[in-house]
């Protein structure tokens, strides 16, 4: 491993792009510590201890690496790219112009990006002017007592004018400079610049997680967790890198004196192909009964306000809730479904194979191929779907044993830091290999 290791820094390009990824990682840390202008600092200490807890805050502050909880310019994180990003990947199945971008190859991509990037600042405007609404205010008191009997310090004392609407662009513009800060890690460094941020952000928590535990002298939980911890990473790496192959064949084709065609290859499924992604749908439906209780306001207790408050409060944010987890489960396997008939079209493929002259064995091309690649997408989904639910899950069951709210996202980041080393170590060990290096990967 550090003969590997030392091969990386041989190659001048190659270690070039790994430091330029290192310092734009480092300008991103950076800015998480920036925080926004005029709000109050006993607000903000209290939206602090908040968000190390489970729930929705949780969820925000874990995506955008801390940076949620001090209220800084990257609050935001980069949670409306990876949005506006899953919207553009939906609209390009139901709208024929997108589609027709899609199949247009590098042309068609870069209008694909700068439409993505026009719904980014969208959705970065429309969340930044919702956040300063309900906080800057006092009325964001769901995001932090269950019971909603926690006095709330408003970020803005003062009211929203004139502070609070320099503070809606201020967020804006951080979620800009995240977005370009992750495109030119994906043009001038090493892996997905996107991925990177959102690996740099999920990791920088996990420290706190664990400390958490020791601080209030559960040893023997903190062993157990730890073991839990490793046997995650164990079963993702085992998971991400498991797929079914599916047999391709190419018939044989003279054209002039030479023949073509003749080859076998696969079409690689992988078993987690959604990724995390039906996690950060599941929570993304989550928080919105949670927004739509703060708009409506609590009212009387008796009352039907009062009351939805209340069921929201029991069974929606609060995460060591039965009903809460099953929720959750069942979501995030319905999420994994619905991204991978997005993700892969069996009709598109079935016509593709039959375009080159490819066939599978035993499979007639046509209609039978369409019908034997959605039996197999269904198949394979259905554990993988089940695995992602169960990673999410087990920390939540573990935590709620030890009666420890503070740790309720270790599954998710380590089943997103995980796939990111996975993917960065493949690119690394190609560039090695293509110098004739021994890379990573045997």
């Amino acid at each position: 491993m550090l003969s590997n290791l030392k091969n990386v820094f041989k190659i001048p390009d190659l270690r070039n792009k790994i430091l330029f990824t290192l310092a734009m990682i480092a300008v991103y840390r950076l800015g998480v510590s920036i925080r926004v202008p005029g709000v109050d600092n006993g607000a903000v200490h209290q939206l602090k201890e908040a968000a190390n807890t489970q729930g929705a805050l949780g969820f925000l502050n874990l995506f955008s690496g801390g940076g949620f909880e001090s209220f800084s310019i990257l609050a935001l994180g980069i949670m409306p790219y990876i949005t506006a990003s899953i919207i553009m990947q939906i609209l390009g199945v139901v709208i024929p112009k997108l589609e027709e971008l899609q199949n247009q190859g590098a042309v068609g991509q870069r209008k694909i990006t700068q439409y993505t990037r026009y719904v980014t600042i969208g959705l970065a405007t429309l969340q930044a002017t919702g956040l300063v609404f309900i906080f800057g205010t006092g009325q964001g008191t769901a995001f932090f007592s269950a019971a909603r009997q926690a006095p709330l310090v408003p970020l803005l004392p003062d009211g929203i004018w004139p502070r609070g609407y320099l503070i809606i662009p201020s967020l804006v513009a951080g979620t800009a400079l995240l977005m370009w800060i992750g495109e030119l890690i994906s043009q001038r460094g090493v892996g997905n610049g996107m991925s990177m941020i959102i690996f740099a952000s999920v990791v920088s928590r996990l420290p706190y997680g664990y400390y958490s535990i020791i601080e209030v002298n559960k040893w023997f939980w903190f062993g157990l967790i730890v073991a839990l911890t490793i046997g995650i990473i164990v079963a993702v790496v085992f998971v991400e890198l498991g797929q079914r192959r599916i047999p391709v064949q190419f018939a044989k084709r003279v054209v002039g004196r030479r023949m073509y065609g003749g080859q076998n290859t696969y079409i690689p499924l992988k078993v987690n192909q959604a990724g995390v992604i039906p996690i950060i749908f599941a929570s993304s439906i989550l928080l919105l009964p949670v927004i739509f209780s703060n708009v409506l306001g609590t009212g009387d207790t008796d009352s039907w306000r009062g009351k939805l408050a209340e069921f929201v409060d029991k069974y929606i944010i609060n995460s060591q809730n039965l009903i809460y987890m099953t929720f959750f489960g069942l979501l995030i396997i319905a999420f994994a479904y619905f991204y991978n008939s997005i993700a892969f079209d069996p009709v598109r493929q079935a016509d593709q194979i039959r375009r080159q002259g490819g066939f599978i064995p035993g499979v007639r091309p046509g209609p039978q191929t369409e019908r034997y690649l959605a039996k197999v997408v269904n198949r394979i989904t259905l554990p993988g779907a089940v695995f992602i639910a169960v990673i999410a899950l087990l920390p939540y069951l573990l935590v709620w044993g030890a009666g420890i709210n503070t740790f309720g996202f270790a599954g998710t980041s380590i089943l997103i830091a995980v796939g990111v080393a996975l993917e960065l170590m493949r690119q690394i060990d190609s560039q090695l290999m293509l110098r004739n290096y021994e890379g990573f990967l045997k």
